[in-house]
This record gives C-alpha cells, structure tokens and sequence, in this order.
C-alpha cells in the first residue's frame, strides 16, 4: 500500500466519486457490463479530474509558501478553470496562459464555455499564440516580486499524478464492494497525469485492473507513449514504487481525429448516446472520445457480454457550450 500522507495535501474534491452501471447503453451495444467512475463529480466549479491533482498541487503550493499561482493550457482548458476555482476558494491570485492551439473557429469557442468561467472565477487571463507561450510566461517571472508556483498543463506532473494514485485506491475498494471483476478500465489520456498515477497506484493493488489510456492529443503515438511511461516511472519513484513494467503502458491512438480538440463522427455519435440512454453528459475533446473508443472496442468484440469494463469519467462538461454548433 503506498502511503500519501507525507505529501502536502488540501481536500477539495467530492470523494469518493459515483461507481454506476451504464445499463441502457450496455443494453443497447450487447456487450459487457460498462460501469461509469463518474469523476465529473469532484464538485470543484462544475468537476472533473484535474480536482483530484490539484489537492496536491495546491498542497505543494500551500507548503512552499507561494503567493501566485500560473498554470498553462487551450483556451478551453478544464484544468485551467478547476485551477481558478481552486485559486479562488484557498485565496490565491490566479494568472493562466491560454493558448489558442485549437483551429475551431467557432464564436462559442473563443467566448463561451470554460473561459466565460475562468473570467467569472476572477482569473487574470492571458491570451497567445502557441509560440509566445514561453516567452509570456519569461515575462511574467521577470516582473513578478511575489512567490510564483507554476502548474503544468493538465496539472501533469509527479505531483498532480498523486491524485489518480489515490484514485486507483478508491476504484479498488469500491469494485471489491460490488464483487465483480474490471477486464480494463478505459480513460482519455493527453497530458498523462491521469494515467500515470492509475498505473502506479493499480500496480500496488491486490487485484490491478488493467488501464488503457485513450490518445486525444499527441499525433506521435510514440511520444505518447514515451510520456506516459516516463511520468509513471517519475510518479514511482516519488512514492517509492517498484518500476513500471513496460507492458502497464497501454495506449490506444485510433480516435484522436484530425486534431486535439476537434471533433470527430465517432465523438458525436458516442456523446449523443450516452446523454439520450444515461442523461450523463461527456465532453467533446476528452471523455467524448474515449467513449467513441470504447463504443467501437465493444463492437468489435474486445469484452465477452458477462464481462464488465470501467470508464473514466474525466469531466469538461462546460466545453459542450463552446461546441453547441457540432451538435445541432
């Protein structure tokens, strides 16, 4: 069992999140059991999984004194806005650097969705091309005499990754409460913070499930896959973990599309399934398709129809209003 409590850690999540069994829609595909980690239900500024990072981010910020928080992502960044609320609720100054990455050229994009949140969590914003993200964050340093604690993209670092760690822990007890066996337990997966604690914390469990990770962003599955293994093997050895075989790093790259963040088909459909079987909302850029991705696993026969399989809810609901247009 790997021990946490050394590590700084400020309680701002809604745990443990909901285990429920998706029944219409496992119904409807005739395939394994589906059952939902509802981790759109953390409860910070309308949840997700960043939430769960940034009670050791925040921690670590907390502990080294910092008076400024910056933290980095796309315009319509979920870990950005879960980061500004946690900011908000423990006082801290907020500044993130967005950038605009994403070629969606939609008003709702650039106005709507988890930036009208940023702006409302009282976040001092700042806007640039992926080019000038380096260079603002330099200038921001330079002018800044307060103490400055910078959170990765995603929150993806050995540190954030402690909350899916903890996560592993809390999906374990609940699975061996209900007596059934997980065959694999699929996520969406970009800034690998996610992934990384689940492998190492499933890796120290009794009964591991087996982790897929759903490639949304990187088109090089091999720096994907390189990213992943690498912050598993940071997050092992701050735990004081035994390596991570190279057979955990399990990556599907097959419905990413044309880009991060822009839509595909597959996406569509497997959002619109699941809102009109379950009346349970994913989002467009992450969960939106990984679920795509384990819609057409099931179809494809992966599962046995008495098997039972896991899905990660990572949150981003908000992005949907920034995506109306797709869906209409």
């Amino acid at each position: 069992m790997i021990d946490l409590s050394p590590f700084p850690r400020i309680k701002l999540a809604q745990l443990p999140t909901p285990l429920q069994p998706l029944k219409r829609l496992s119904a409807l595909l005739d395939g394994p059991t589906i059952w939902i980690k509802r981790d759109d239900c953390t409860g910070l500024a309308l949840g997700g999984n960043k939430t769960r990072k940034l009670e050791f981010l925040m921690g670590e910020a907390q502990h080294q004194q910092a008076e400024l928080i910056v933290t980095f992502g796309a315009v319509q960044s979920n870990h950005v806005r879960q980061t500004v609320a946690a900011c908000a609720q423990l006082g801290f100054p907020c500044e993130p650097i967005l950038s605009r990455s994403v070629d969606f050229d939609e008003d709702s994009y650039r106005l709507s969705g988890n930036l009208f949140l940023d702006q409302l969590l009282g976040a001092t914003i700042h806007q640039v091309n992926p080019e000038d993200v380096k260079v603002t964050f330099r200038a921001l340093l330079d002018r800044e005499s307060r103490r400055v604690y910078a959170i990765p993209a995603g929150g993806s670092n050995a540190t954030g990754s402690l909350g899916y760690v903890n996560c592993a822990r809390e999906i374990s007890a609940q699975v061996d409460n209900l007596g059934i066996e997980i065959k694999t337990l699929v996520h969406a997966t970009s800034s690998a913070g996610t992934q990384a604690g689940l492998i190492v914390g499933m890796a120290n469990e009794t009964q591991p499930i087996p982790i897929l990770g759903i490639n949304v962003y990187e088109a090089n599955a091999g720096h994907m896959e390189s990213k992943v293994r690498q912050l598993a093997t940071d997050v092992a050895d701050k735990v004081g973990s035994a390596p991570i075989p190279d057979n955990l790093i399990q990556l599907n790259h097959e419905h990413r599309g044309p880009g991060y963040g822009l839509p595909t088909p597959a996406m569509i459909e497997a959002v619109t399934l699941v809102a009109q079987q379950e009346g349970v909302l994913l989002d467009p850029v992450y969960s939106g398709k990984a679920m795509a991705a384990l819609i057409a696993m099931i179809r494809a026969g992966t599962w046995h129809r008495d098997d039972h399989v896991m899905f990660l809810h990572t949150g981003g609901n908000p992005a949907l209003f920034a995506y109306h247009s797709i869906f209409q």
